[in-house]
């Protein structure tokens, strides 16, 4: 099996994941995933595809990821490695696409606009 390259966003994060066969190594930016996502959370939303599709030990696994936060760049990395799964073998598209993996989340920061404090926030008002 040759290398599978895919890339995944979320927000302003944006991951491009490699997987090739192997021993289950998960590297993001040259550091072990355990190391560069600390909580639970973060390694579970990581691992999502892998454990659905029972696919844990069987690949190696090399992320580039850079923008948005370290949720962001978690859930970047987890559509990536959804539509790696659903390449290797279209049946995995059945268990992934129910739980959302393969839903690219369309939500954004809004912009800022001109004469106002934030998007939506307002400068304060004075009647008087």
């Amino acid at each position: 099996m040759e290398v599978i390259h895919k890339i995944g966003r979320r927000k302003t994060a944006v991951a491009r994941v490699y997987v090739a066969e192997g021993s289950g190594k998960i590297t993001v930016n040259k550091k072990d995933m355990a190391d560069y996502f600390t909580t639970a959370t973060l390694q579970y939303k990581v691992n999502q595809p892998l454990a659905l599709t029972n696919n844990d030990g069987n690949f190696d696994i090399t992320v580039n990821v850079y923008g948005g936060g370290i949720t962001g760049q978690a859930e970047a990395i987890r559509l990536g490695l959804s539509r790696v799964m659903c390449e290797l073998d279209p049946e995995n598209r059945l268990v992934l696409k129910p739980e959302g993996l393969l839903t690219r989340d369309p939500r954004m920061v809004e912009r800022k606009k001109f004469g106002q404090k934030k998007a939506r926030k307002k400068f304060q008002f004075s009647k008087r």
